[in-house]
């Protein structure tokens, strides 16, 4: 099962270091990962995916629990959340057919973002089944170069990843088992 952990951690050095080497240490695949400041600049956020059950998730819960960098983590997979890539692609684009590939961009609410004689960037952002789909369409105008980056997501709603209240003893907050 694939599940979606957000973590608060200290925005110091060395921690993205830290947490991702002690998960792979431990035997702990990390399907994805993103990280990046929040509204708070002294905590950043970090939304990773890891693949395993109950017991996989337990464990890398009570792993998180250790590092004092490590302010909260939640299991977001099981509520309903808004998941995103963001993708970067470079692919073949002769002047013959830019209007076909300008056509498949509008279609997926993407955006040329550069232009040069004989290729185009193109940016998009969306579920994942999304950004593999528009990938696989521009297979056959010939990929260049692509770049994306690790899944962000966030929970509906008013409920918000926040610190926990000063002197609450648990480090972390529960995670759901699924």
């Amino acid at each position: 099962m694939r599940h979606i952990l957000s973590a608060l951690v200290q925005n110091v050095p060395g921690v993205l270091s830290h947490i991702s080497g002690m998960l792979a240490s431990r035997g702990y695949n990390i399907d994805s990962l993103a990280v990046g400041e929040t509204e708070d600049p002294r905590l950043s956020r970090m939304t990773f995916v890891v693949v395993g059950d109950g017991k996989v998730l337990e464990q890398v819960r009570k792993q998180l629990e250790k590092i004092v960098t490590v302010v909260r983590v939640d299991d977001i997979s099981s509520r309903d959340n808004v998941e995103r890539d963001l993708m970067l692609i470079k692919v073949s684009a002769p002047s013959g057919r830019r209007s076909e590939i300008r056509e498949l961009v509008e279609v997926f609410r993407g955006r040329i973002v550069d232009i040069s004689h004989d290729s185009m960037i193109i940016e998009i952002a969306g579920p994942e089944k999304k950004v593999e789909s528009f990938i696989e369409l521009m297979r056959p105008y010939g990929i260049l170069e692509l770049c994306r980056t690790g899944r962000i997501a966030m929970v509906r709603g008013s409920e918000s990843l926040k610190p926990l209240p000063e002197g609450d003893a648990a480090q972390t907050a529960p995670v759901a088992a699924p």
